[in-house]
């Protein structure tokens, strides 16, 4: 499990430039570079050096920041690599993109190798003030466009009834890894909230044979 990682804007750049729009045109420029001459060489000797190893998943987390944090841009990634490349699956990071993760599972299928159970508050006062990308601290909370939560604090019952559901058809059988980065708990608190709510939302048997059909 990593990141994608995000280049610079040259090969002498020292920090990464995260292109968020095409326009002006130099925006592009570097989009493209950044695909082309890094990004996809890189990954194609990181996926071939794993192979070497007995290494035959890569779960990035679609994380914004990085050149893969959406759908497209990991199936883009995937496509161009191999499919050694898969998703780290966090739902947080999706929805204060205004993505619907259940879509996105359904989009991605095959391709999700681990999923975190992490949930998102999107403050609906604050994004209408300033929209959703937000750089001010976490511990901000009161004046963030959003927050990450315990699981059930961000989103209710039946989104993560319906996200597992999602899971278990696209054919994910695997872990869901509880991330705790809830500013407003303590870990332990935080950490057993997610359990006793994952309980109910989770899965646990087969699902045997359809009598009825």
């Amino acid at each position: 499990i990593t990141f994608s990682g995000c280049p610079g804007d040259s090969p002498t750049a020292k920090y990464p430039n995260w292109v968020t729009c095409p326009w002006p045109d130099d925006f592009s420029e570097i989009l493209n570079w950044q695909w082309e001459e890094v990004v996809i060489p890189y990954w194609k000797e990181e996926v071939a050096f794993a192979k070497v190893h007995g290494v035959t998943k890569i779960a990035l987390e679609m994380h914004p920041g990085f050149v893969v944090y959406n759908t497209e841009t990991l199936l883009k990634l995937r496509q161009a690599v191999g499919p050694e490349i898969g998703a780290n699956f966090d739902p947080s990071h999706l929805f204060w993109q205004g993505m619907d993760p259940i879509a996105s599972v359904r989009e991605l299928g095959p391709a999700i190798f681990h999923v975190h159970a992490k949930d998102t508050r999107v403050d609906p006062i604050n994004t209408a003030k300033n929209g959703v990308l937000d750089t001010k601290h976490y511990g901000d909370e009161i004046h963030r466009s959003w927050i990450f939560r315990t699981v059930g604090y961000g989103h209710d019952f039946a989104f993560w009834k319906d996200f597992v559901s999602t899971l278990r058809m696209v054919g994910y059988d695997y872990v869901l890894s509880i991330e705790h980065e809830d500013s407003l708990m303590s870990v332990n608190e935080g950490f057993q909230k997610a359990v006793s709510f994952l309980k109910e939302v989770l899965l646990f048997e087969e699902t045997g044979q359809m009598w009825w059909a």
